[in-house]
């Protein structure tokens, strides 16, 4: 019986002992595993193929341009005022955590005018007002855009980062066909329609010297913008963009003013050289010849058709040193800002299921 009752108290030490050393052994483990877990940064998280997708957008855009008829000569001066209304269509697909290519269709409107934009008490812009030039054209473009996210996006499309900046480049191809209004006034029989001006070779285009422009121009697109995500399937963008353009004749006005009598038409000779009309084509209203007269002089000569031209000196002629129509050392350059809403079609990830 004695012998009995030492081994039950033998045991009930063994164990409270081992319970003792076992609770130690499991707090050191736990100590350890929790320092491991601290410093465990798990495997790279990669942009994958399951993680492609690709988006379906419109944007309003908003147009301007730099160009002849910019109120002054410096890149950056353009006229808010004749910032017109546009539309663009698009398609991504987003191949890479930072990176997307982009197919657009673009359309909108350009426009500018001298009258409205040069200072006429401003001894350099007061050329671009005697000048008295105007235009408008519409702009087709279809571009090709490679666009590169600041954060990158290693998770799905839900997953996105909430707000990004990014840049594009580009290259486009755009249709513009530039018109002016012929004055009310005019006692041609297209007085106050507008009309086309490549064909008229304003500029001696359709002479031998000079080669006429060409509708179909390329240009390379580039800019900057952030994009916000709205939801799960919604991006809105905010985006500015530039158009590097290769020609000067957006706005149909490039060189030198030529001789008139060169021109095959009086509708061309009097779209040419537009400085002595008495209202502006635009809207009609009376320009300031006080300021007009008091910076140029008459002129008269005898044309290459063998007819006789009234000009103010410096404009609609080519026999004056100053005869400058435009400037041809400066390409032409369109602006285009837009707000941006794009639908997320997703790629062939999709949300577990459960059972």
């Amino acid at each position: 019986m004695r012998k009995a009752l030492y081994f039950l108290l033998f045991m009930i030490c063994c164990s409270l002992v081992t319970d003792k050393s076992w609770a130690q052994f499991n707090r050191r483990k736990i100590k350890k595993n929790n320092k491991q877990m601290s410093k465990y940064k798990g495997n790279k998280n990669t942009f994958t193929k399951q993680k492609q997708y690709a988006t379906l957008g419109f944007s309003i855009n908003a147009l301007n341009y730099f160009g002849d008829l910019s109120p002054l000569s410096n890149a950056a001066s353009t006229d808010i005022s004749f910032t017109r209304p546009g539309f663009s269509m698009w398609g991504s697909y987003r191949y890479g955590p930072r990176y997307m290519a982009e197919v657009a269709y673009s359309w909108g409107t350009v426009s500018g005018s001298d009258y409205k934009s040069a200072d006429p008490t401003d001894e350099v812009a007061v050329f671009r007002y005697i000048r008295n030039l105007s235009f408008r054209t519409r702009i087709h473009e279809l571009s090709a855009l490679f666009v590169v996210d600041y954060f990158e996006n290693n998770a799905t499309y839900i997953s996105r980062v909430k707000l990004t900046p990014y840049a594009f480049i580009g290259i486009a191809a755009f249709y513009h066909n530039p018109k002016a209004k012929v004055n009310q006034e005019s006692t041609l029989a297209e007085a106050g329609q507008w009309v086309k001006l490549k064909p008229l070779g304003t500029e001696g285009q359709n002479s031998d010297n000079i080669k006429p422009y060409k509708n179909l121009q390329v240009a390379i697109p580039f800019g900057i913008g952030a994009r916000y995500r709205l939801n799960q399937a919604l991006d809105l963008s905010f985006q500015f963009g530039i158009r590097f353009l290769f020609f000067d004749y957006i706005d149909d006005v490039s060189a030198s003013y030529v001789d008139l009598g060169e021109l095959d038409s009086d509708l061309a000779r009097e779209l040419s050289d537009r400085s002595r009309e008495l209202t502006s084509a635009r809207n009609n209203s009376l320009r300031d010849f006080n300021i007009i007269d008091a910076f140029t002089g008459n002129e008269t000569y005898v044309g290459a058709d063998g007819n006789t031209y009234d000009v103010f000196t410096g404009y609609g002629s080519d026999t004056h040193p100053d005869n400058i129509r435009g400037n041809s050392n400066d390409n032409d350059l369109l602006l285009y800002t837009q707000i941006r809403i794009a639908y997320i079609l997703g790629g062939s990830f999709r949300r577990a299921k459960y059972r």
